[in-house]
């Protein structure tokens, strides 16, 4: 709402600003309620996505709004994987790299300071570059207006005394609930789904990729982990800049949802029996599924993010994303936790006769996968007019 009142560049300089401040005293947490007082607020402060998406619906003309989408996911799911390759790359440095950092050093007083000190030096970078960013919203402080740097003001030179009164009736028209908008809903409930599972794939992956192989994982290191994500990370972004908006503009955004779910459940399937292979074969098939399952994921968020911003008018698109957002954070903080339940509890039935092990982990996967895609079918999902 502050991003519709006041503009999207305001609020995303807010957000990044909390980064730098609060990730950074996340690394230095000395106990526990530090570290969860420090990531709460570091939530609470940074509403940066809706904002960014609704920025990037507007600086995209309508037929290119594909790739503008695609920079957004592009980068969320890049982040979501290089995250926790850099977490296993850089965290414990004392431990990994004694000859470069000391125990004695802060780095070794801090193991997981090193990993967050990277991420807030990246967010200062980004909140200086933020500055130069033009301004996609013509409304402030309740005005409307037309300013140089605005998209309208480009719609405005070219369509002139038009343009002018359609920005006026714009003004006047009373906003719709957006509770009530059932096409902007719907997609906001199967993304919701759809990230719901991403987020327990992404806790179970980790936690299988680690585990001995006797409990039916990978015995990888967080440093093989690491790579796998990275190399995971480069996969998506090729994909997302180079082959999505073909795609979109062939399929559609919900027809690629539900292929990509659809390919993604026997794909889940396949897991279990590729932890049953060794060296190279192992290695390759591994990464080849990975970069698959998460090109796959992003392609589905992506079309879900063009639905919701198609679904509202500019004045009340950063609503819309950040309703969008709070749902889907929401169904992420489930993740984490069922993931990691899921996980422990399958790891106790492992000579059940019936899908032993990480085959149930897989199998729950794809049951919520299924419904996801289910749920892109009408009379549920509703495409605005």
């Amino acid at each position: 709402m502050v991003a519709d009142r006041y503009g999207r560049k305001p609020v995303i300089i807010i957000g990044t600003v909390a980064v730098v401040i609060f990730n950074t005293l996340f690394g230095l947490s000395v106990n526990f309620w530090m570290a969860i007082s420090t990531r709460f607020l570091l939530g609470s402060l940074n509403g940066l996505l809706g904002p960014i998406k609704a920025y990037a619906s507007e600086a995209f003309r309508e037929e290119h709004q594909a790739l503008g989408m695609s920079t957004v996911s592009v980068a969320w799911g890049i982040g979501l994987i290089i995250g926790p390759a850099l977490g296993g790359f850089l965290a414990q440095p004392a431990d990994k790299y004694p000859s470069i950092f000391s125990q004695s050093s802060i780095f070794g007083r801090f193991p997981y300071f090193l990993p967050c000190l990277c991420i807030s030096v990246f967010a200062f970078g980004v909140t200086i570059a933020s500055f130069w960013l033009p301004e996609t919203l013509h409304k402030h402080n309740g005005k409307a207006r037309l300013d140089d740097d605005s998209y309208e003001a480009l719609e405005a030179a070219n369509g002139g005394s038009d343009a002018n009164e359609k920005q006026k009736t714009e003004e006047q028209t009373p906003k719709e609930n957006l509770f009530k908008n059932w096409p902007l809903m719907s997609s906001i409930i199967v993304y919701c789904v759809f990230s719901l599972h991403d987020m327990a794939y992404t806790e179970i992956f980790s936690l299988w990729a680690v585990s001995p192989r006797k409990l039916g994982g990978l015995s990888f290191t967080t440093e093989d982990v690491g790579e796998v994500l990275a190399i995971s990370g480069f996969g998506l972004f090729v994909f997302q800049i180079t082959l999505y908006p073909y795609f979109e503009w062939l399929l559609g955004p919900v027809m690629i949802a539900r292929v990509g779910g659809i390919i993604s459940i026997p794909l889940l399937s396949s897991y279990p029996f590729i932890a049953m292979l060794s060296g190279l074969s192992l290695s390759v098939l591994l990464n080849c599924a990975s970069v698959v399952k998460n090109v796959l994921s992003i392609a589905i968020v992506t079309g879900l993010f063009i639905l919701q911003n198609r679904a509202v008018d500019q004045k009340q698109r950063g609503a819309a994303n950040g309703i969008a957002m709070t749902a889907m954070s929401l169904f992420k903080a489930i993740g984490p936790a069922a993931g990691g339940a899921l996980f422990s509890w399958a790891q106790k039935r492992r000579d059940a006769a019936i899908l032993p092990g990480s085959q149930m982990i897989f199998f729950i996967l794809n049951v919520v996968e299924a419904i996801a895609v289910l749920m892109t079918f009408k009379p549920f999902l509703t495409l605005h007019e």
